[in-house]
């Protein structure tokens, strides 16, 4: 390994820098580090080559003497202030950095940007309401930055400095044989600075929270649970990123009369006996007012269905409409005056039919 040339293990030129020569060691030992490639004798020793290379020339002094002579380099002390014990880097921290991916955790704890959180609320709608649309205003509590600290959390004239525990990184490592394992720092709750005076109006965290008036339409024929998405309305966004989204969930009061399914309106219309005995004309209310007419056949019995089509709820996007189902109810008078008695006494006697037959038919059929 010694007689290789270190900087073509690392695939850098004589003239790199430290940082090009740092960051072609991060690429290289997590290709090939042991770990990630289990049972591979020929990625171990390469791996062990490119960790080679990097304690050599990470450290200034032990380059330069590289660079006057590998062999006056070998021959001498190697690798001055390294002492080959994590490949070259300073604090454990910086080995954490690099073989951090491969254990599935990230590196240094720099603040970076993020998005927003979502906000849902609920908005009240009456029947009616749900069916025409309206357009209405919604208050929602989301999470501003602080303008009186900038979102820093510091007191004005203050700023955060970075936390003397962790360095900035946000992390802190401990050293267990070969490999350096990483926790979040606790002095800073892995931001990375700490806060000596908070900010009096959010006590440090840099966000307050404000109830946000924020116009909504809501369409034509909305549902009950429904949701509406309001791009970049929500919670905003840290160190710079985006906003989140707001939800409106709406909430549909129900109808004394009609009950709703999915797009369509059911509703139970009372007949007479005579009507559904001699059919007729009806008409039939509609929710958002207005009627509609149909046709009952006759003999029409209790119980039964008739879809009219496109007499239900809008549907979204301007798809049409529902359809309202109609349920016919027989009304049976309860009180007959003695002409209305003797007409019927007398329908009975011509009309002597046993509405029961087939019922005992079927019964008796049962073994």
């Amino acid at each position: 390994m010694e007689t290789k040339d270190l900087y073509k293990i690392l695939g850098v030129s004589r003239g790199a820098s430290q940082e090009e020569i740092r960051r072609a060691y991060r690429r290289l030992a997590r290709r090939y580090h042991p770990d990630a490639n289990p049972d591979d004798p020929e990625a171990e020793e390469r791996f062990k080559e490119i960790q080679h290379a990097y304690e050599v020339l990470s450290n200034p002094e032990s380059r330069r003497r590289y660079d006057q002579g590998p062999a006056t380099f070998f021959g001498g002390e190697r690798s001055a202030g390294n002492g080959g014990g994590f490949g070259g880097f300073s604090n454990l921290s910086d080995i954490f950095d690099t073989f951090g991916d491969v254990f599935g955790r990230g590196g240094r704890g720099r603040r970076s940007a993020s998005r927003g959180d979502d906000v849902t609320v609920s908005v009240n709608l009456g029947f009616r309401e749900a069916l025409s649309g309206v357009t209405t205003r919604v208050s929602a509590p989301v999470e501003e930055e602080c303008s009186t600290c900038g979102g820093t959390g510091a007191a004005p004239g203050t700023f955060p400095r970075t936390c003397p525990e962790c360095g900035g990184r946000g992390t802190s490592s401990q050293d267990q044989g070969f490999f350096a394992f990483s926790s979040t720092c606790r002095r800073c709750g892995g931001s990375g600075t700490v806060i000596d005076r908070p900010c009096p109006t959010c006590r440090g965290s840099g966000r307050v929270r404000r109830a946000r008036q924020v116009t909504v339409r809501i369409p034509s024929g909305a549902k009950d649970g429904m949701k509406i998405r309001i791009p970049g309305r929500g919670g905003a966004g840290r160190n710079g990123g985006p906003r989140g989204d707001l939800y409106v969930v709406t909430r549909v009061a129900s109808h004394p009369v009609f009950e709703r399914r999915g797009d369509d309106f059911v509703v139970e219309l009372p007949v007479s006996f005579t009507e559904a005995a001699l059919g007729a004309q009806v008409e039939v209310p509609r929710p958002e007012g207005g009627t509609l007419r149909l046709k009952i056949p006759a003999g029409t019995q209790d119980g039964k269905q008739f879809r009219v089509r496109g007499a239900g709820a809008p549907r979204p996007r301007g798809e049409g409409r529902g359809d309202m189902i109609v349920k016919i109810r027989v009304v049976v008078p309860e009180r007959l005056n003695r002409r209305e008695r003797e007409i019927l006494e007398a329908f009975a006697d011509v009309h002597d039919e046993d509405v029961r037959e087939e019922l005992f038919r079927r019964v008796g059929e049962v073994r």
